[in-house]
């Protein structure tokens, strides 16, 4: 019988159900995926894949003010969306447009943030998703509120909190999983360990065993998944999800990845890092090991080939169609949407600026 300490544990290594060859691995506690799901899993890394390149290349055009790419990161962006319920809300970072997009939101409105349009260029109650996060962990508290209000209004509701190694460092990732630990909240902390902070590698971070061992002292049980898996990642996060919704409190999730491309496109990352470091994980790659591995099994025909890559043209097709096009800008929008109601002062402030702009146009 295992003591609540070892029940809190993480595996010693991160699971693993296709290794890097493509070959199934054997766990003790989780079981492969369906091959439903496999398939629809390998159809969503293809269009993210393709919404990773397209939105890269906006950045070059002038389209897009930044982009922080998930290239690589594809399987964990797919995994934590196809793992929740309709009902179910998704916290994401700003590296996490692909797993908005796999939520269902609509490309050209998940890269308005990025464009410099809006603060949010979605409605966050149409599909159960929070508007994107810059600054590190601050959606973590918000995503505990979420999940803890959730509860006691007796809804059937999860969480799923994403951030990365960074994030961890930060005060609102402690004060997040304490709050949803001693309130029981329904809440899965979704770590994409891509091994950097920027330029900050993770052994200047953290001496911790693993990330997910940070969840131990606040009472929230730890696992630890290889993130260039999706079938591991489904398995593992759906238990996460599972037990959260069956009342078992929140639960820690840290999935070992890699962040292939520089941190952004204003990032140089041949400054802090070498290119043979990066090599061997191009052959980690989520998308080739789950195609080899959907081969092997003969599951993957031309069929399912058609209709990720049609999904795939699909989406850089709206993404270059959406995004060439000058935004037509109404200087009076900069007061909409920041109250409910709006206040005396932002009256004043709009009607100065439009005394303004009247005798300039004079």
């Amino acid at each position: 019988m295992t003591t609540v300490e070892e029940q809190l544990l993480p595996s010693a290594e991160p699971v693993c159900l296709i290794g890097q060859n493509g070959l199934p691995h054997e766990h003790p506690s989780y079981e492969l995926p369906t091959k439903e799901a496999l398939l629809d899993g390998y159809t969503e890394l293809i269009r993210g894949r393709r919404f990773n390149d397209q939105a890269s290349a906006l950045v070059r055009q002038g389209r897009l003010a930044v982009y922080p790419s998930s290239h690589g990161q594809e399987a964990c962006q797919v995994a934590a969306t196809m793992v929740l319920k309709e009902g179910d809300w998704l916290f994401p970072t700003y590296r996490d447009s692909v797993s908005i997009v796999s939520r269902g939101v609509d490309p050209i409105e998940t890269l308005t943030l990025l464009r410099g349009d809006w603060h949010s260029g979605y409605d966050p109650y149409a599909h159960k998703v929070a508007p994107q996060s810059t600054p590190l962990a601050t959606q973590l508290p918000h995503a505990v509120g979420v999940a803890h209000a959730a509860r006691l209004k007796g809804e059937d509701t999860v969480v799923m909190a994403l951030v990365g190694d960074g994030g961890t460092s930060e005060g609102d990732f402690h004060e997040a999983l304490n709050f949803a630990a001693v309130f029981h909240a329904p809440v899965v902390f979704f770590v994409q360990n891509n091994e950097y902070a920027i330029s900050v590698p993770l052994a200047k971070q953290s001496a911790a065993p693993s990330l997910a061992h940070k969840g131990i002292g606040y009472g929230v049980p730890g696992e630890r998944v290889d993130g260039n898996d999706l079938a591991g990642l489904l398995a593992v996060l759906q238990n996460a999800v599972d037990k959260a919704r069956n009342g078992e409190g929140p639960q820690l999730v840290e999935a070992h990845t890699y962040r292939v491309q520089a941190h952004t496109n204003a990032d140089d990352a041949t400054r802090y890092r070498q290119d043979d470091e990066v090599t061997p994980w191009l052959d980690r790659d989520p998308i080739q090991r789950l195609t080899t591995y959907l081969e092997q099994q003969d599951w993957l025909d031309d069929q399912t080939r058609e209709r990720a890559e049609a999904k795939a043209v699909e989406v850089a097709g709206q993404l270059r169609d959406g995004l060439m096009p000058e935004p037509e800008v109404d200087p009076a929008d900069l007061f909409k949407h920041l109250y409910a109601e709006e206040t005396q002062q932002l009256r004043e402030q709009a009607a100065f600026l439009r005394d303004e702009l009247a005798r300039e146009e004079a």
